[in-house]
């Protein structure tokens, strides 16, 4: 399932007054057109459907599919499309914190709330758990912080400077975003970000589909 997540303009990165805050979360002003997103990580069961296989460490058809690279899902986007004849594709770093954010509003954490619980969020903890597992933000998207990091389509850059809102064709290091279930506090938050070379693989490491 897909929500649409209507365009518009916000706050990207975070405030300096964020006492967990990053180099790399410098605040600048940031447009997205209309999107869909997937309400969900996309799972082992749905991995499976497309590939054949099921590559991930922690096993369980509504677990999140992980140990999948960059280049991995790049076949599994490419396989999915042929088969369904749509354009289905990874967010873009931008497209990923707005809807994160629910459209841009200033909150720390992607379940709409400005301090992680446990009883909200899935971190800290020693395996993924099946998604959908908490309440969704007011967009109806689930587990944006937590679970697995999820892969955007953008190239990383230490310093935002507008790769973060288009795709990357051939990046050194893709944008991770949303932290994972072994993660602390400041690694769920909305505005944490790193890169990963397109080929890492690790069990806290999945994607979310988008659709233009």
């Amino acid at each position: 399932k897909f929500r649409r997540i209507p365009g518009g303009s916000f706050r990207m990165g975070s405030p300096s007054s964020d006492k967990d805050r990053s180099n790399n979360e410098r605040q600048h002003t940031v447009r997205v057109g209309e999107f869909w997103l997937g309400e969900t990580e996309v799972t082992q069961a749905q991995w499976q459907a497309v590939m054949g296989s099921n590559p991930s460490y922690f096993k369980g058809r509504d677990l999140p599919v992980e140990q999948v690279s960059w280049k991995d899902i790049q076949e599994f986007i490419k396989k999915l499309n042929a088969r369904t004849g749509k354009k289905f594709h990874l967010p873009t770093e931008a497209e990923w914190e707005y809807a994160c954010r629910e459209g841009g509003r200033k909150v720390r954490y992607c379940n709409g709330k400005d301090e992680a619980s446990k009883s909200g969020i899935h971190y800290r903890s020693s395996m993924t758990k099946p998604v959908a597992s908490f309440a969704p933000n007011s967009l109806g998207l689930y587990d944006m912080s937590g679970n697995v990091a999820e892969w955007t389509c953008s190239a990383y850059t230490a310093s935002y400077d507008g790769r973060e809102q288009k795709c990357g064709v051939s990046a050194r290091k893709y944008s991770l975003r949303g932290g994972s279930w072994g993660g602390l506090p400041r690694r769920v938050r909305a505005a944490d970000r790193y890169g990963y070379d397109p080929g890492n693989r690790g069990s806290g490491l999945g994607f979310r589909l988008a659709q233009d």
